[in-house]
């Protein structure tokens, strides 16, 4: 990504943000009665999207309010758009924290933000619970902790279900890049290593986000003699690879694709997925017919939300939040809040397979394949596949 501002805007812009921080609100709710500001930065618009996550959480609170919320404080919830632009991300931020006086983010889903931001979360003392941490700094930082496995280690999670248990050899690799995620991509793809003791074929890191043609890549991929794709994209994209291995009738490849993919549009707009395309589902599997969904399945059609790992994770990252809110004893403030989230005791919940702590991270995915004569998602696994094991 390669936004850029001319040397004069940046200093106002900065100048700006500076002051924004400087005079923004102190973090505080008020006293009894008074709204509960959460917020979110999420990239709704541009290249790469994941506006369910908040969507989710938005109807967590919604809900919560609607019972009648802590004690009768109400969740004022606050989304904003950054376009996935740094210059918005980073202006949506201290709007939240400095000029609302949030208590903490929750739900967010943005393609950079996390990395933009970190620095001025910790700076102001605030924490983030992303529904979806898509960038290396929602997993580097001390004050961010989303709710799901992430990309990074959901890359290694399906280069491991790939080799070790379907067995595949000539595994390559498809990079889509966004800000500099490519280190930690290579992390991930050398912590595979280091486990199997396998490598990839074929890396190509060129890969774009929101492609009008994908043909270029596969073909390039094909020829280098590749039998299973392992690929980070959102869904629009993966859709557009497997349509141009599909013109060029490639259909013995084996896709190995991440969370991102996992949704019943997705699996709609395929008609040939080649010789499988293999998932490590982050949260249990939305598509079987199970209690364990059942919840936030209801609470998403009720509000015509779209049923992917998305809403799941922005769903659960409100559901966790509340649960800690509601062990605080005195004011919600910031630093209350802070202090709860830091010290909170793991909350388990079916639908992941790691009871989720502030500071620690998801290793879970559930396996499931799409496969071309059924065009829907299977599980093809009787329990959660963690990483090395």
């Amino acid at each position: 990504m390669n936004t850029r501002v001319s040397g004069t805007a940046a200093l106002i812009a900065v100048a700006a943000l500076t002051l924004a921080g400087c005079a923004g609100g102190d973090g505080g709710s008020g006293g009894e009665g008074a709204p509960i500001v959460v917020g979110s930065v999420n990239t709704i618009s541009g290249p790469a999207t994941f506006p369910e996550a908040s969507q989710a959480a938005a109807a967590v609170f919604d809900d919560f309010n609607k019972a009648g919320g802590l004690n009768g404080q109400m969740i004022d919830y606050k989304t904003l758009d950054d376009k996935g632009d740094p210059a918005t991300a980073t202006a949506s931020a201290r709007e939240l924290v400095g000029s609302d006086g949030a208590v903490a983010l929750v739900g967010s889903a943005s393609l950079i933000e996390c990395e933009i931001n970190a620095k001025y979360y910790e700076q102001e003392g605030i924490l983030s619970m992303p529904g979806i941490g898509v960038d290396t700094g929602c997993f580097s930082s001390e004050n961010i902790s989303p709710a799901n496995v992430g990309p990074f280690n959901d890359m290694t999670l399906t280069l491991q279900y790939g080799s070790e248990v379907l067995g595949l050899d000539d595994i390559c690799i498809l990079l889509e890049i966004a800000g500099s995620t490519r280190p930690t991509y290579q992390a991930a793809i050398d912590k595979w290593t280091e486990i199997t003791g396998k490598e990839p074929k074929y890396v190509d890191d060129t890969v774009p986000y929101g492609a009008s043609d994908y043909t270029p890549y596969i073909v390039k991929a094909r020829d280098q003699g590749c039998k299973a794709l392992a690929i980070n994209p959102v869904e629009p994209d993966a859709i557009g690879q497997v349509k141009a291995a599909n013109a060029q009738g490639w259909d013995d490849v084996t896709w190995l694709y991440l969370t991102s993919v996992y949704s019943e549009n997705f699996a709609e707009a395929i008609d040939n997925a080649g010789a499988g395309i293999y998932v490590p589902a982050e949260f249990y599997p939305f598509t079987d017919d199970n209690e364990i969904n059942s919840d936030w399945r209801d609470l998403m059609t009720a509000n015509d939300i779209p049923l992917t790992s998305f809403s799941q994770g922005g769903y659960l990252a409100a559901k966790y939040f509340i649960e800690v809110l509601q062990g605080i004893d005195g004011d919600i403030t910031r630093e209350s809040v802070s202090a709860a989230l830091k010290n909170m005791d793991p909350i388990e919940n079916p639908m992941v397979g790691t009871p989720y702590v502030f500071g620690t991270q998801n290793t879970a995915g559930w396996p499931i394949i799409l496969k071309s004569d059924t065009n829907a998602w299977e599980k093809v696994a009787d329990d959660w596949l963690r990483i090395g094991k």
